[in-house]
């Protein structure tokens, strides 16, 4: 399996700095699979040509010691001592990264590095991608080799574990093993995954980044309510039908037959129904989209992932007013093939996939719509178009 990292190294000037190294790892979009990792679902995805770039050289005294080009202050920490309290500041992330790590390795080398991120944008992914880098960037300077399922493990463990944030594996199993050439494909319970390669017959496309101007917290959101309505909802099942229950944290939705929901239904309460039907719904959507990806059908893979965004809006119950008005619109523009909500639906942005003639047309249209329901993002409403490319890697 091909390593995150090529051994052609040569140093890289930022800012009038010498750095070494520089990793660079990608934002994601999901046209399909959307709620379900964290219920061991399955899930596809792109790793995009926009992302996080860290530029970095190694301290043997093992102090972390970082800057951004994107946020403000400056963070440093000792990488062989255990991570204290978050600080509700981006240095969670880096702090996270080493907290991942040192479960299972002895960390004794800390780095100079600075950070930037590409995308002004939410519902990218773009923690995980942070997380990413840092996990590979911590393993560098202290010569620990990952394979890359590996650094999708620890970068989710640390989001899940240090930040705080219930997620499954999705994310950075895009930005980790993402190509340009095909779409990711995860079983988030086996954790087998393939790329599956372009079909020739398949249109050509670019995926359209629309974001609403809206930013917010995902730790701070219904993310992690959701999952545990999702979670709920598997209980209710086992109850009803007088099957032993397991720990909240071993109880998933994949692990019950939709036969079993079938039965349940109207017994349990109808918010928890609607969870477990976006669940089963799309499971069946991504089995369908993969065939169609396959064989080059980019108008039902288009239709299945405007699906999947109804599904998100009246079953998983996720969608502020801003993202269901751009997806609304989008969904009847000539040259949209498909799309959603990008990441939790919770704030940030609708993706798109979409033919890139129509392009110029799609967001004249979209932005006129947009701004005449809400005025008032005006100054930060804004479109972007991107195309698949290559996971995480040291450049």
């Amino acid at each position: 399996m091909q390593l995150l990292e090529n051994m052609y190294l040569c140093p890289k000037i930022l800012n009038n700095m010498e750095y070494q190294y520089h990793i660079f790892a990608p934002y994601r979009v999901c046209p399909l699979g959307a709620h379900v990792d964290h219920q061991h679902g399955l899930v596809t995805g792109f790793a995009i040509d926009k992302g996080v770039d860290l530029w970095f050289n190694v301290r043997d005294d093992g102090v972390v010691n970082l800057s951004s080009r994107t946020f403000e202050g400056d963070v440093s920490f000792e990488v062989s001592k255990p991570s204290q309290v978050k600080e509700h500041h981006w240095g969670d992330y880096a702090r996270g990264a080493k907290y991942a790590l040192r479960k299972r390795f002895e960390l004794k080398r800390g780095i100079d590095g600075v950070l930037q991120g590409s995308l002004p944008v939410g519902g990218l992914s773009s923690s995980a991608a942070v997380l990413t880098a840092y996990v590979m960037a911590f393993a560098k300077a202290n010569d620990i080799t990952l394979q890359p399922f590996e650094v999708v493990k620890i970068a989710s463990e640390a989001e899940r574990e240090y930040i705080g944030l219930n997620n499954g594996l999705l994310d950075q199993a895009c930005i980790a093993l993402g190509k340009k050439d095909g779409l990711l494909f995860l079983d988030c319970d086996s954790n087998d995954w393939r790329i599956i390669k372009r079909n020739p017959d398949m249109p050509d496309f670019e995926i359209g980044i629309f974001f609403s101007g809206l930013t917010r917290s995902l730790v701070n959101s219904d993310y992690n309510l959701r999952v545990f309505e999702c979670k709920t909802a598997a209980w209710n099942m086992l109850a009803y039908t007088d099957q032993p229950l397991k720990t909240f944290d071993k109880t998933f939705l994949r692990d019950i037959p939709k036969a079993t929901f079938e039965k349940t239904r109207i017994a349990m309460p109808a918010r928890f129904a609607r969870r477990a039907e976006h669940f089963y719904s799309e499971y069946r959507r991504v089995r369908q989209g993969v065939t169609a990806w396959e064989t080059g059908n980019m108008k039902l893979f288009g239709k299945l992932s405007f699906d999947s965004c109804e599904s998100s809006i009246h079953n998983y119950e996720c969608g502020s007013p801003e993202l269901i008005a751009i997806y609304e619109t989008m969904r009847g523009l000539p040259g949209v093939y498909g799309g959603r909500f990008s990441g939790a639906g919770f704030k940030g942005a609708c993706i798109a996939l979409v033919d890139p003639t129509h392009k110029e047309e799609i967001e004249k249209v979209l932005t006129e719509k947009y701004l005449e329901q809400f005025p008032e993002y005006e100054n930060t409403f804004q479109v972007f178009w991107v195309r698949p490319d290559d996971g995480a890697r040291f450049v």
